[in-house]
């Protein structure tokens, strides 16, 4: 499951529907990422706000696949959603901060993007079915 070598592939054209796969996948991405930025004040501050809000996403999504009704699963795929949108808004600041990773951001940005459409369709799928 774990590659030896870093998943430095900032093209991320996935056609996984693994959801679980693809955001491990995108958080190790994110870390790939901060290990080529320069420590600085500003950038360990946000790279850490990055690192959790990332790894969120993946994390409470395993979660909501083991939930105990459905109340509970949607409950959990909103905290994914509320993840997905603090991970762009830290991925803007450290572009901002970092304007010569500025494509690899974008890049991971997009992604981000695809996510709240997919975890937004999720939720509302979920409550309509109600």
């Amino acid at each position: 499951m774990f590659n030896e070598e870093p998943m430095i592939k900032f093209s991320i054209k996935n056609t996984n529907y693994d959801l679980e796969e693809r955001t491990a996948q995108f958080a190790e991405h994110i870390i790939d990422l901060v290990k080529q930025i320069k420590r600085t004040a500003i950038n360990s501050r946000i790279i850490s706000q990055l690192i959790g809000s990332s790894g969120s996403i993946g994390a409470n999504y395993c979660e909501a696949n083991e939930a105990e009704s459905k109340k509970d699963f949607i409950h959990k795929i909103c905290i994914c959603k509320k993840e997905i949108k603090e991970t762009k808004h830290w991925l803007r600041l450290l572009a901002r901060s970092n304007p010569e990773q500025k494509d690899k951001i974008r890049t991971l940005w997009q992604e981000t993007q695809e996510f709240l459409l997919i975890f937004s369709k999720i939720i509302t799928s979920c409550k309509k079915k109600n």
